[in-house]
């Protein structure tokens, strides 16, 4: 039996419908392997690379895998590889990411792609890493698919980008596990880079929002991302690639506007921005904590760059635990920014049906260094 790989048409929904169906079941979270409205979008939409695996006698889709652009931020994720059950030994998933990379990067369009990888089974982390992409991190109970699981972060550069990284000076030390494990997973060093805990001598006190005080959760998409528009009319103010906001969580006061793409089905939530400014919602992680976990939401994550010290103190000072570094995320100008992905999780964390590959053991081990540091502080005891 030979396979081709050829582009995804709508006429093919309903076998690729199927497909998803023989390899996840009902369990799986994305919408372009469950909503026809969703997969009729992406196979229509130029910057999305949609590749399929087809039996030469047959014409009938065996594998599927997705790259989604981002446009303005020169950023793509590959979502959905899929190969039937049958087709497995072939080596037919390195093929599909090969040649979905090599069409999306050829647009010259692209300086990154990563991915979110299930580590059920080893297997998927050995298919990245032997198609050019690098393990930057691990999420745990990120998603629920076949019940709550963990994700690791890789991603794969176009030539040149990781030459023109722009140096961080600073940065606050509860990032140095995290840091470490990067140089020994990928060899990105971060060496030069200095402990940054102590707060500016004129930064004013924050007042701390109670844990009772309840937000609001507004969910109406169309609302939602018309508003989020008009505050944020400039790109370089709404930086998180491939994610849309959903929901605005907001105090009675109004004081204050979070939006989030928020996923009941995933479990999961992503903080996208904050109106006015950042800082606004430092005092207020807890409650907001809460009304996510209210709203379906068991996993909680955000963005920010490397060099916003003061936006990473506030987020790990509310129990968030930086779970992975994206080394020349973010394009400006010629030079290019690393940015942190911080999470908390409201579930038990539970590692023993986790298969982490020898690449991501440093994250584990990381990521249970400073969730140790967080949540179980050890006390200094008198002799």
């Amino acid at each position: 039996m030979t396979v081709t790989l050829s582009p995804a048409t709508l006429q093919d929904i309903a076998q690729l419908r199927q497909l998803y169906f023989d390899v996840y079941g009902h369990g799986y979270p994305v919408a372009l392997g469950s909503d026809p409205a969703e997969m009729r979008r992406l196979i229509a939409d130029p910057h999305t690379h949609w590749l399929t695996a087809r039996r030469s006698e047959t014409g009938q889709p065996v594998g599927s895998v997705v790259v989604q652009t981002d446009h303005g931020s020169r950023v793509g994720k590959l979502v959905g590889l899929a190969v039937h059950p049958e087709h497995r030994q072939g080596g037919l998933a390195g093929r599909l990411t090969s040649a979905v990379c090599a069409d999306a990067f050829a647009t010259g369009t692209l300086d990154s792609i990563y991915a979110t990888v299930r580590v059920v089974t080893q297997g998927p982390q050995q298919v990245f890493a032997r198609n050019g992409f690098r393990p930057l991190g691990l999420m745990p109970n990120a998603v629920e698919v076949a019940g709550c699981e963990s994700l690791a972060l890789f991603a794969r550069y176009a030539d040149g980008v990781l030459d023109r990284r722009e140096a961080v000076e600073r940065t606050p030390a509860a990032l140095a596990p995290l840091l470490e494990a990067a140089a020994r997973s990928t060899g990105i060093g971060y060496g030069a880079l200095r402990p940054a805990d102590a707060p500016d001598a004129g930064a004013r006190p924050v007042r701390l929002m109670p844990s009772t005080t309840e937000l609001e959760v507004v969910t109406a998409p169309g609302f939602v991302g018309r508003r989020f528009l008009e505050l944020f009319p400039d790109p370089a103010e709404r930086f998180f690639p491939l994610h849309s906001p959903n929901t605005v969580l907001t105090p009675a006061d109004g004081s204050f506007e979070v939006y989030a793409d928020l996923d009941p089905v995933a479990a999961s939530c992503s903080l996208v921005a904050v109106h006015p400014r950042p800082a606004a919602v430092t005092h207020a992680l807890e409650p907001l904590m809460a009304a996510v976990t209210r709203a379906g939401a068991d996993y909680v994550e955000t963005l920010l760059p490397l060099s916003d010290t003061a936006g990473l103190s506030a987020f790990l000072a509310s129990g968030f635990i930086p779970s992975a570094i994206y080394p020349a995320m973010r394009r400006i100008g010629d030079r290019f920014h690393d940015h942190v992905v911080l999470s908390r999780t409201s579930r038990q964390i539970d590692f023993r049906t986790t298969a982490v590959s020898g690449l991501l053991q440093p994250y584990l081990s990381a990521y249970l260094t400073a969730w140790t540091a967080t949540y179980l502080p050890l006390h200094e005891v008198a002799p």
